[in-house]
């Protein structure tokens, strides 16, 4: 039988009919009726002529709509392209156009977006879920109408069940490819690897990121329950870990640093939950040893779209001890450091993290060099730079295209950066370089203070001496305001630069 993700759900609701699977706004779905809204998704679809390998887009806020469309399209052989709520219309209209969706399903919040992405795609058939702001619920009304019987498969294996777009290349959108293997890879390591997930999970990232879809099939692998926010609020947050009695739940840092910050923190009872884990950007170790103050481990994770999300994850019982790292390998995945000649490096070294597994993805929609480039040998090339301790665990150290050479030597901006931010008057700060004639490249230091903070430029330089090599230290110090980030706390470096060009 052929790996395909929307049976999935089809299993799970044999198994466990009546068990509730997915709590959104209050609202509680059991899994037998999470599949036959996916199946009706499924007889929709092909009633507006949506065929295997076709791919649809939806543009919303989190809801039940993102388990119709994953597991309906997949027993139907189509192709979900979750696109970022966050980008602007002629964003958006790239992405139809780039992955060539004849079906977009959006909330209403979002129509003057649609709108102008039709006026580019003007065969675009656009249905509103009814959410937000407008009239209208066509979405459910063309659910109701459509059979709620399994349809018949017609996908699987290595054909592509997702298209997430997770940034832009050489100007223009670039979609990975992820299969219904590696949906089923990804979710096989993950389950093995973190034992002690259930019975509820606590969701508040966006679907668009496979920090969020990726879960769905781990959801019905286990027959755990999905607690899902249409959006991240700390205080209602922390009120469902409660309510919902949660026992694990993912998160990027920014959003760890919003609960700590909020009132209500010290109020809530954490006594149930197993496993808090951090991904999407690196989990600074002040954050890491200030939950640990209230007996809170928190689990780092480092992952890519390009592997459907798992790569390495630390254990709880190392989480403090081994601060700073992103731990093991996962159960089915593997992982190791190379030079530029695709060579093993030494323990300690840094070397390009590159990655083996089933959970790897397919490649670059409809761009074939950049595929190659990034697959190799078997191997998924990264871009990011690590190194591996005497005991096995991997350190990120820095995006390879990142990697600052001035006079010869290899400055990690992200090492600056963890030294900058250890000063206690300063919030955050990114490390960029400025072109040099002499050294080829300087190293330049951006810097938000803390509020009251009243530092120059030379107290930075000053406060780094012994804690980092010479060479290293900043010749450029700039402070502003706030460092452009995105909504997974990845550092925007390209719009940083731009703006500090613009002043």
């Amino acid at each position: 039988m052929r790996i395909n993700a929307g049976r999935f759900l089809s299993r799970r609701a044999l198994l466990s009919p009546d068990k509730v699977g997915l709590v959104c706004e209050g609202k509680k779905y059991a899994f037998a009726e999470l599949n036959r809204r996916a199946n009706r998704l499924a007889h929709a679809m092909a009633r507006l002529g949506v065929r295997p390998g076709d791919r649809v887009g939806l543009l919303a806020q989190n809801g039940v709509e993102h388990f119709d469309m994953f597991f309906g399209l997949a027993k139907a052989g189509a192709i979900l392209v979750p696109i970022n709520s966050r980008l602007a219309g002629s964003e958006v209209a790239d992405i139809i156009e780039d992955s060539g969706i004849d079906v977009l399903v959006f909330d209403n919040e979002y129509r003057n977006v649609v709108e102008r992405a039709q006026k580019s795609a003007p065969r675009l058939q656009a249905i509103t879920t009814g959410h937000g702001r407008g009239p209208g619920e066509s979405y459910e009304d063309m659910l109701n109408v459509a059979r709620g019987t399994e349809p018949m498969v017609q996908a699987g294996d290595d054909d592509e069940a997702a298209i997430i777009y997770a940034g832009w290349s050489g100007g223009g959108p670039r979609g990975v490819m992820l299969t219904h293997d590696n949906f089923f890879w990804a979710s096989a390591t993950i389950i093995a690897t973190l034992t002690r997930l259930g019975p509820n999970f606590l969701l508040a990232l966006p679907f668009y990121h496979i920090g969020a879809l990726g879960w769905l099939p781990i959801f019905m692998h286990l027959g755990i329950q999905c607690v899902l926010m249409p959006s991240f609020d700390a205080d209602r947050f922390l009120a469902l870990i409660e309510k919902e009695e949660v026992t694990s739940f993912g998160a990027v840092p920014t959003m760890l640093y919003f609960l700590k910050d909020s009132e209500n923190f010290k109020k809530c009872e954490f006594t149930k939950v197993r496993d808090i884990l951090s991904y999407g950007s690196g989990t600074p170790v002040e954050l890491i040893e200030e939950y640990a103050k209230a007996e809170i481990r928190i689990r780092q994770l480092y992952g890519l779209t390009e592997s459907a999300g798992p790569a390495l994850v630390i254990d709880g019982e190392h989480a403090i001890e081994k601060a700073g790292s992103c731990g093991l390998p996962f159960f089915h995945t593997r992982v190791k450091l190379v030079d530029d000649m695709g060579l093993e490096v030494s323990t300690g070294a840094v070397g390009e993290v590159v990655i083996q597994a089933g959970h790897v993805m397919k490649g670059y929609w409809n761009q074939p060099e950049a595929t190659e480039d990034a697959l190799r040998g078997g191997w998924l090339y990264t871009g990011d730079l690590g190194r591996r301790d005497d005991d096995g665990y991997f350190y990120i150290v820095d995006r390879k295209k990142d990697m600052i050479i001035t006079g010869g030597e290899n400055v990690y901006p992200a090492e600056v950066e963890s030294a900058l931010v250890d000063h206690p008057e300063v919030a955050d700060a990114a490390v960029i370089s400025v072109p040099d004639k002499v050294w080829g490249e300087q190293v330049k230091a951006v810097v938000v203070l803390k509020p009251e903070a009243r530092l120059k430029d030379k107290d930075i330089i000053e406060w780094l001496k012994g804690k980092i090599a010479p060479f290293k230290i900043p010749k450029q110090v700039t402070f502003i305001e706030s460092i452009p980030r995105s909504q997974t706390g990845k550092m925007m470096k390209s719009k940083l630069r731009k703006s500090l060009n613009d002043r």
